[in-house]
């Protein structure tokens, strides 16, 4: 659910961006919920969540984190809910049809899936210095999108894995010849790296490779990470406040959702600051 405010539509992915006035509140009913520091309950994948109301809106969106749910204001379908509601199942929801409500709630992980690697491909098509991947990257665009579009029962058959193994060997590559551009100096690899609560305050992370790392509760505040890669990295209750994360690699809104930051935050244009942040 959308926690931020709004960004600009300036490379393309509108409609990769989640509109849930569109949607049959599939992220409240498909997955699987857990009590925790993110979820006040615990709920079974298939089964509604409590505060889901009839027109599929979320009768606590204005209060999502004091009530408990601050992990529904970090999760983002990248646009699937939409997709699978209005597309996949021509409109049709779980309440109305309930004979195809398992199925849709299949699908919608799945598309899901799809969609993130779409965000992820459309904007390795616009970094310059890949520009030797741009035909290879538009080619696993169009497949990946041709993927969406899929009739239902086709889902079953998908080896969405497969495809994912593909798309992240592809967005390496593009990584690399990104941060090659970065001002040289010796990086070392923080690839899927234990950096929780690490003490990276100011810290110049130009170009560095932080795939998968996890920075939860890091303190980055005023640190540097332009060109550095971000696909994957947990920062959840990461500081980020004073940071520049213009041009970071791989970005998404649930990382900052997920993160702390404050007004002095430098912001890729696509994102948006969210509304939990400091001032």
């Amino acid at each position: 659910m959308p926690d931020n405010d709004r960004a600009r539509d300036t490379d393309g992915r509108a409609a990769l961006r989640a509109d849930c006035g569109n949607c049959f509140g599939l992220c409240c009913v498909a997955l699987t919920l857990t009590r925790s520091a993110d979820f006040a309950v615990d709920k079974d994948a298939g089964t509604p969540c409590g505060n889901l109301q009839d027109d599929f809106r979320c009768g606590i969106h204005t209060r999502l984190r004091t009530e408990g749910f601050a992990g529904c204001t970090v999760y983002d379908c990248f646009g699937a809910g939409q997709k699978v509601s209005g597309e996949t199942f021509g409109g049709r929801d779980w309440r109305a049809a309930p004979d195809s409500a398992r199925q849709m709630f299949q699908v919608f992980p799945v598309v899901r899936q799809l969609h993130e690697l779409l965000w992820y491909l459309t904007e390795a098509a616009s970094l310059a210095p890949a520009r030797s991947l741009h035909g290879e990257i538009r080619r696993t665009l169009a497949e990946t999108e041709r993927l969406t579009h899929l009739d239902a029962d086709a889902f079953a058959d998908l080896d969405v894995a497969a495809h994912r193994d593909g798309v992240a060997a592809l967005l390496a590559r593009t990584s690399e010849l990104v941060r090659a551009t970065a001002p040289r100096k010796k990086k070392r690899s923080h690839r899927g790296a234990d950096l929780i609560a690490a003490r990276l305050r100011g810290a110049d992370l130009r170009g560095a490779d932080l795939r998968g790392a996890y920075l939860i509760a890091a303190d980055l505040a005023g640190a540097d990470l332009r060109l550095a890669d971000l696909i994957g990295a947990d920062f959840r209750d990461a500081d980020l406040s004073g940071a520049d994360l213009t041009g970071a690699l791989f970005l998404t809104q649930s990382q900052l959702n997920a993160a702390k930051g404050n007004g002095a935050t430098r912001l890729p244009p696509t994102l948006g600051r969210p509304a939990h942040w400091e001032k």
